[in-house]
């Protein structure tokens, strides 16, 4: 298991403030970090953005779970939050991939969703600054022995102490992503096989699609950037900023 560490602010991620009174484990695992700890840019604000699948070990005494992520890389004064979720039903052991944004995600029946940092109800996608180190996601899971009496709107700071005095059990996964540069089909270390196939369908996901991205091929010397048929490498440009996506995550 990684360990947690405070970002440049030197302030705490709820991991390490939560002390859980059983002191039991979960392991906590998703086929969206691949066996050297990299995200798949298709869970990025410059993918498709879907949350990702997750895992974990289930613990007999919860009666709920509560997810946090948080990536204390960010430029920011604490680390930026990127999903919260409680009130996981106590016998699931899973979360689908790409739960819908909204308070109370109709594929996680009972759960409810806060604020991510952007102010939506649900995951929001990596966006590390461009030529930045690589910026690690802290995926932490806690079993509860309680439901959590908390409306969507609890900021992060209440629900961790809210998770305090209930936690049974914690667990932990770090996942990495780094942003590309100027060339809009940088390779992710995520990927396998044709880029940009989704592991579950082996099929380009939208966002790839959409911008012309194919599958590799034996003269793809710089490493699938897109090109065209003369293999001349297309570069981004000319694409107005989203003033909706101003945060570097």
């Amino acid at each position: 298991m990684a360990q947690s560490h405070p970002g440049p602010s030197g302030q705490s991620i709820a991991f390490m403030k939560v002390q859980p009174y059983q002191g039991g484990g979960l392991v906590l695992t998703s086929d969206a970090v691949d066996v050297d700890g990299w995200i798949g840019a298709e869970y990025s604000l410059a993918g498709d953005a879907t949350s990702p699948p997750l895992a974990w070990s289930g613990m007999l005494e919860a009666e709920s779970y509560a997810l946090v992520v948080e990536d204390p890389d960010a430029p920011r004064d604490e680390p930026a939050v990127h999903w919260m979720m409680w009130n996981i039903p106590g016998d699931l052991t899973a979360l689908p991939a790409d739960v819908e944004q909204a308070a109370h995600p109709a594929s996680v029946p009972g759960a409810v969703q806060g604020r991510n940092l952007r102010g939506e109800h649900g995951w929001l996608g990596m966006a590390p600054p461009p030529g930045s180190a690589p910026h690690h996601y802290h995926f932490q899971m806690f079993a509860l022995d309680r439901r959590l009496e908390l409306p969507p709107e609890t900021p992060l700071s209440k629900l961790v102490n809210a998770i305090k005095g209930s936690a049974i059990a914690k667990g932990e996964l770090v996942g990495r992503y780094q942003s590309g540069g100027d060339i809009s089909d940088q390779p992710s270390p995520a990927r396998t096989g044709s880029y940009g196939a989704d592991p579950a369908t082996g099929h380009p996901t939208r966002a790839e699609i959409a911008a012309g991205r194919g599958p590799l091929d034996s003269g793809d010397i710089d490493r699938h950037a897109p090109h065209n048929e003369e293999g001349v490498t297309r570069r981004r440009g000319g694409e107005p900023p989203d003033p909706k996506r101003p945060f570097r995550l």
